[in-house]
């Protein structure tokens, strides 16, 4: 693969050398400086010229510093005459904005794709975005890859015979129903209201979990006020066991402790889309299991490169 360069920014270092690893290519050296007036450079420090680019950047916090450092790599590259430049964004934390449910409300989802792309990105390549419409606000080709193959793995090392899905809300259960169906399992979703950011309200639960062995799944789990009060209406039903999983660990606001010192939940999983922490990941490893995605952003990423088809790779199980 001597046309490959790939790069990462600041956001997610560690991922993007395992996708390396995975892809047998070295990672290429970038260089963010800032100057005295605050403002950020940033410098591609390898040969970009006709080769096919990859630029790795999860948006997470600091979401708008790794956005800028983003913009700028890809704007660099474009400069050094790329090829092809895809934008490798396991995370993207805009997508959440994209709709409006009051007036004079941003579409950030939209104007941040709009600016990708203005900055010279080709391609995107994302994981379990927020919802499906996200996907149409890139006038780029977009790869969406999920990471439910990686979940239903880790989980079949359980009896799952007895084992319902519950979806936080409507919104997300048909994400849920495909995972059931990966494991073999029954589905539920909670009838959720979302009053701000981290205030929601669910009335019900539709679907079997008494006597059950709940997995609560989610798109990604912030201040975790959602699953919260879905822990709440799902012991009103008697579960037999409760674990929760989801795409996205960004565990903000202290969520990852509150969720842990839940005593019926037996196990937090999620993948490294996002950096957890190491003293995170050392103080909760009771609990708490991180599964790489670095191995199917790694197929991605080389079926890109040849002209394969990227969508395959849910057409059939991988090898566990």
């Amino acid at each position: 693969m001597r046309d490959i360069a790939v790069f990462s920014g600041s956001a997610h270092p560690e991922l993007a050398q395992e996708v390396c690893a995975h892809l047998g290519v070295p990672l290429s050296p970038t260089r963010v400086s800032r100057f005295a007036n605050d403002c950020l450079e940033v410098q591609l420090r390898a040969n970009c010229r006709e080769r096919d680019v990859f630029l790795v950047q999860p948006l997470v916090k600091p979401v708008q510093e790794h956005l800028v450092e983003l913009l700028m790599m890809c704007d660099a590259a474009r400069g050094a005459s790329a090829g092809r430049i895809t934008i490798v964004m396991p995370h993207y934390s805009y997508a959440r904005s994209d709709k409006k449910e009051e007036p004079r409300i941003s579409l950030g989802g939209r104007l941040v794709a709009d600016l990708m792309v203005a900055a010279g990105a080709s391609r995107v390549l994302a994981m379990t975005l927020h919802s499906p419409q996200v996907h149409g606000f890139f006038s780029v080709p977009v790869d969406h890859l999920h990471a439910l193959r990686e979940l239903a793995a880790h989980f079949r090392q359980y009896d799952l015979s007895r084992t319902t899905v519950v979806s936080p809300d409507l919104g997300n259960a048909k994400e849920a129903a495909a995972f059931a169906r990966l494991i073999g399992a029954q589905v539920a979703a909670g009838a959720k209201q979302r009053f701000a950011d981290d205030r929601v309200s669910i009335s019900s639960v539709i679907g079997e979990v008494t006597g059950r062995d709940v997995i609560v799944l989610d798109d990604e789990i912030a201040k975790g006020s959602t699953v919260i009060e879905l822990l709440g209406r799902l012991r009103e039903s008697g579960p037999r066991s409760i674990r929760v999983a989801c795409t996205h660990g960004l565990f903000a606001a202290g969520a990852l402790k509150r969720l842990t010192e839940q005593p019926d939940v037996l196990e937090i999983v999620c993948t490294n889309t996002v950096p957890v922490p190491v003293e995170d990941i050392e103080e909760h490893k009771a609990k708490l299991r991180v599964l790489s995605i670095a191995p199917a952003l790694a197929e991605a990423v080389r079926r890109i490169h040849n002209g394969e088809s990227v969508s395959a790779l849910f057409d059939a199980p991988r090898n566990e």
